[in-house]
């Protein structure tokens, strides 16, 4: 306990002040999050499948257009100015949705949404790097997204208080999303500073230029590799309230899934991030990687809400093991001059693996229902535990 107290204590300020924004951000996007997979297929009238596909574009497309953010912020030497415009761009597209009067409506604001999302991601993950000492990464990573899984968990549960107080009224909901957004916007400019970019570093001309990407180097294509596997079995976490509600959870009360997952998720992301810091990575990821196929086959399985809620917890606990952790391991393995274009190619990858896992998700649920789409899931992290191996090797040091 003493030895986590003082790494939080030794994570500098900036750090804090990015997990601060992100943690503003999810509880907006939660907010609305929560609550959209239910309101397409109860009010608009969707399908699964068509759920599926609106999120499996939403997040693909946050992925694509984080590999241009990432290796614009290392072409510029700049992280920050490209943050802030991915927050900012967020943030306007929140009024969208309460206004929106039709699914296209709604898909156009998602998508814009994950644009800004795209152009935060990687130059937010570069900077996260560039201010985190060698010996805090894990740390620092676990803070930060602890901070934005604690907002991520903040945000189902302010849309549940606020559908009942105002009678199940989806809109209203929506409206409430947008302060917390403008905050955040508003501590990323005034409370983030970027460092000084170090004098000796090398500044790539075409970061996305093959020889860009060969000096990469094998250990990072691996975890990109099995990184890949791991998200093709990790389909969206919107198929965990579709899994409530057939359980019958009530709308109003559906949120608490995600509530639960993401408490778990906050709680054990910075125990995780210290532990990968003294202990060893790829052991934290084996344990990730198991505990995801233990969700799903409780959430393929589950008789009632009870057993939905026990496997959401189990989510959360394998995405504190696994996602922090994932940072950490693409900061160890790519140059520094790189960061930004390896956080965009490793997100744009397993993006790319989202949406694909997240329309056959959908399919099967609609074809052969939950037990169906979980045990698939249940299959594909267990070819992620056989590929694990490769990554089996000493740490290098940056």
């Amino acid at each position: 306990m003493a030895g986590r107290a003082a790494s939080l204590r030794a994570i500098p300020g900036g750090i804090w002040a990015l997990g601060l924004v992100s943690m503003l951000m999810d509880i907006s996007s939660e907010m609305i999050h929560a609550l959209l997979p239910v309101y397409l297929v109860t009010v608009m009238a969707t399908s699964a499948t068509t759920v599926g596909v609106i999120e499996g574009i939403a997040e693909s497309t946050a992925s694509i257009t984080k590999v241009f953010s990432g290796a614009l912020s290392d072409w510029l030497g700049k992280r920050k100015l490209l943050a802030v415009l991915g927050y900012g761009l967020a943030a306007v597209t929140k009024p969208v949705f309460p206004l929106a009067t039709s699914v296209g409506a709604l898909v156009a604001a998602r998508f814009i949404d994950r644009v800004g999302k795209g152009i935060r991601g990687a130059p937010r993950d570069a900077l996260v790097a560039d201010l985190a000492p060698a010996h805090l990464r894990g740390a620092s990573f676990g803070l930060r997204q602890a901070l934005d899984t604690a907002g991520a968990c903040t945000g189902p549960a302010l849309a549940i208080l606020f559908m009942w107080l105002s009678a199940g009224r989806f809109r209203f909901v929506f409206w409430m999303a947008v302060l917390p957004a403008l905050l955040s916007v508003a501590l990323i400019v005034f409370a983030v500073h970027e460092p000084a970019r170090a004098g000796a570093l090398r500044r790539p001309r075409f970061p996305l230029h093959r020889d860009e990407l060969v000096r990469l180097g094998r250990r990072y294509w691996l975890v990109v590799v099995v990184a890949v596997v791991f998200s093709l079995a990790r389909f969206s976490e919107a198929f965990l309230v579709l899994r409530a509600q057939s359980v019958g959870l009530s709308l109003t009360m559906v949120p608490l899934v995600m509530v639960i997952m993401n408490l778990v998720y906050a709680s054990a992301s910075y125990p995780a991030g210290v532990y990968a810091d003294v202990g060893s990575r790829y052991r934290l990821l084996a344990v990730g990687l198991l505990l995801l196929v233990c969700a799903d086959l409780v959430l393929a399985f589950a008789p009632g809400v009870t057993a939905v809620l026990v496997g959401s917890a189990l989510w959360g606990l394998h995405m504190a093991c696994t996602q922090g952790l994932l940072a950490t391991l693409v900061t160890d393995a790519a140059p520094a001059e790189l960061r930004g274009t390896a956080f965009g190619c490793f997100n744009l990858l397993t993006g790319v693996a989202l949406l694909v896992a997240s329309i056959v998700a959908g399919r099967l649920w609609d074809s052969v229902g939950a037990s169906g789409t979980f045990l698939a899931g249940a299959m594909l992290a267990a070819l992620a535990l056989l590929a694990f191996p490769v990554l089996r090797q000493p740490r290098i040091a940056t």
